[in-house]
């Protein structure tokens, strides 16, 4: 059997994210999963670099697979994409060693964030992000910002409470992006907890509203509790731009 890495884009909005659910079949993998299936003619499993929410977009996603193969990486590509619907696209191929995994090879991924900042509703942009319609201050959003970076327990951040792991995570940084209406965050670390993002981006916007000071910051991750921290972005204004492989499990490429 052969290993392979798909670079994926997809739009999130009518799935319910990526992970293979049993009370639905409208999952992203168990699409993907299905379709590969046909095309190999046996049972086929993909694993994701990442479980995106419902709604959460991707134009960086990473999967791998295992199956037998006798044509190009191209043609399977190809094969790929004939049976995929309009909202998902293999962007790229590469035949991988056989230990590759696209989640636990992963050394770190960048996520975007999209607020459309403006009185004016986002017409084209009204999937793709998340109105405020106030005046954000964006100084003082970058002030607040500028405590995460490091390695922290994120806790305050994570919407799973019954969390058992270790929520210690390091946020490599925050970087702000001004096109016009639109204020794109974007978020670089090794790893993210569940609705981290989003929840960084609530309370990020919370302090654009004057509603919390940049100082604050640091008691709410010092709280360790989801209650300290601001409201969960919406799931439409997110996506996973890339994920960072070290050279060793680039292989492939």
């Amino acid at each position: 059997m052969k290993n392979y890495k798909i670079l994926l884009a997809y739009d999130g909005g009518r799935y319910n994210g990526w992970q293979k659910q049993g009370n639905t079949e409208n999952t992203i993998q168990e699409r993907l999963e299905r379709i590969l299936s046909e095309i190999a003619g046996e049972e086929a499993e993909v694993f994701g670099s990442g479980r995106t929410d419902a709604g959460t977009h991707a134009t960086g996603q990473v999967m791998n697979f295992h199956i037998n193969w006798q044509a190009t990486a191209e043609e399977l590509l190809a094969a790929f994409n004939e049976k995929l619907p309009e909202d998902i696209a293999g962007l790229s191929i590469a035949e991988m060693p056989p230990r590759f995994h696209s989640r636990l090879s992963a050394k770190g991924k960048h996520y975007a964030y999209t607020i459309w900042n403006s009185k004016r509703p986002p017409v084209f942009w009204r999937k793709y992000a998340f109105w405020c319609k106030e005046a954000l201050d964006v100084e003082k959003m970058q002030a607040a910002a500028r405590f995460f970076p490091g390695e922290h327990d994120f806790k305050s951040f994570c919407a799973n409470k019954r969390m058992k792991k270790s929520t210690v995570r390091r946020l490599d940084e925050i970087g702000f992006e001004q096109k016009g209406d639109r204020l794109i965050l974007h978020f670089y670390g090794n790893g993210f907890l569940y609705q981290m993002v989003r929840i960084l981006v609530g309370t990020l916007i919370e302090v654009g509203e004057g509603k919390r000071q940049p100082e604050e910051m640091s008691e709410i991750l010092r709280e360790k509790s989801r209650e300290a921290a601001g409201f969960t972005a919406p799931s439409r204004g997110l996506c996973l731009r890339e994920v960072f492989y070290t050279e060793e499990a680039k292989g492939g490429e």
